[in-house]
């Protein structure tokens, strides 16, 4: 698998899952994201120690690392070798769960099979455990929202992020214009995967509810992702918007 491969799959797991984002026309269609957010777990061949080999084979360079106890996450900024996206890979440190929420995904997550763990591509499959049933999925989204996620969806892609400037708009007539099409944005820095830095305008943008089918075969509607807009504050810097994504006092040191 190449890089690009890699991109097209990610996509298209991600505009699947959620066809109100993949329907936008508000930018045009090869407009790259300044950034993708992917969500994992520090388990197996999905945690961060696992992945990031491969993401490096794809010509990604870690640049730096965060750490969010808050969040409960490390999360790991990825340069890509052109102008296209940035990865920005979080990953969720289960021991920061309460003992029987972790037990429950540790247990979920046991039960994916093995030939679900192999390959280049684990974060644009299906999901690769079971599905959990409803009141689970309850108790994992009421300890850590993430983990309700994760649950439900398995390790991928949370939200692309579209960097303002590069779309040759303001951030405010974007807005004027996703909430024209039904997406309501969020200005909370912390409604997303982790907190955004006081150095940039943003907006997040949960897809809207689909309709899952859990364990036991009852069907509940779930908002599970969306889109994030960007805007730097100050427009002389000359570094990609996504490096000054993340709050400067989470940063440690890149191993």
């Amino acid at each position: 698998m190449q890089r690009e491969e890699f991109i097209q799959q990610l996509w298209l797991d991600y505009v699947h899952h959620h066809p109100d984002i993949g329907g936008l026309r508000q930018w045009p269609v090869e407009t790259p994201p300044e950034y993708l957010a992917l969500l994992t777990l520090n388990h197996g061949p999905w945690s961060m120690e696992a992945l990031l080999p491969t993401l490096v084979r794809f010509g990604y360079r870690p640049v730096q690392r965060y750490a969010m106890a808050d969040r409960g996450l490390l999360v790991t900024l990825l340069a890509a070798p052109d102008e296209g996206a940035w990865l920005v890979l979080a990953e969720l440190q289960l021991g920061t769960l309460s003992r029987g929420p972790r037990a429950a995904l540790e247990q979920l997550v046991a039960q994916a099979p093995p030939e679900a763990t192999r390959g280049q591509n684990l974060l644009c499959r299906s999901r690769p455990w079971p599905m959990p049933d409803w009141a689970s999925y309850q108790a994992l989204a009421a300890a850590h929202p993430l983990a309700g996620w994760l649950a439900v969806m398995g390790p991928r892609l949370h939200h692309p992020g579209f960097d303002c400037a590069r779309l040759g708009q303001d951030i405010g007539q974007l807005d004027t214009s996703l909430r024209q099409n039904g997406l309501i944005g969020n200005a909370d820095r912390h409604h997303g995967v982790f907190p955004i830095s006081p150095l940039l305008d943003y907006r997040f943008y949960p897809t809207l509810p689909r309709r899952l089918a859990f364990a036991d075969g009852d069907e509940h509607r779930l908002a599970l992702g969306g889109l994030a807009l960007v805007q730097k504050q100050v427009s002389a810097n000359q570094e990609r918007t996504v490096e000054l994504l993340l709050p400067h006092h989470t940063r440690c040191e890149l191993s």
